[in-house]
């Protein structure tokens, strides 16, 4: 089964044109975010609205297949986070700075380490958004 356009749309409009991970917004990120599996189809997931939501290319590359990670701080198995059934706010903050994810929760944790969201070069990107006011979301 293939996604449909409409259904592409209307993932993008429940996503608000943003990655339901890093946040970062469709109008700042150089291509085109992507549809991803929640529940990756190598795991059994389906083309289905309830499984798909908004990702860029460098967090739905880190993540693959997964979909859970080892929570850092505790060394043990947690859910990644689901931005479809997950507030963002709950798991995750921003640095003092704007430039860095902070998991508050297993989830938090395991998502931040397991799909690099503070790899270096989104680091430096984030940064640049900053001091041009583009950032952190609101």
């Amino acid at each position: 089964m293939s996604i449909s356009k409409r259904l592409r749309e209307r993932i993008r409009r429940q996503a608000d044109d943003r990655c339901g991970y890093c946040l970062s917004p469709q109008k700042l990120v150089l291509g085109q975010l992507e549809i991803e599996h929640l529940i990756p189809r190598a795991l059994g997931g389906k083309d289905e609205e309830d499984n798909l939501w908004l990702a860029c290319r460098m967090c739905n590359g880190y993540k693959g297949k997964q979909i859970k990670a080892i929570d850092p701080q505790t060394e043990q198995p947690a859910a990644l986070f689901n931005p479809r059934k997950q507030k963002w706010s709950d798991h995750f903050m921003w640095s003092e700075d704007g430039s860095m994810i902070i998991g508050l929760t297993p989830t938090g944790r395991a998502t931040v380490d397991a799909l690099q969201l503070n790899n270096p070069i989104a680091i430096i990107v984030r940064l640049e958004w900053v001091s041009a006011g583009w950032h952190p979301p609101g």
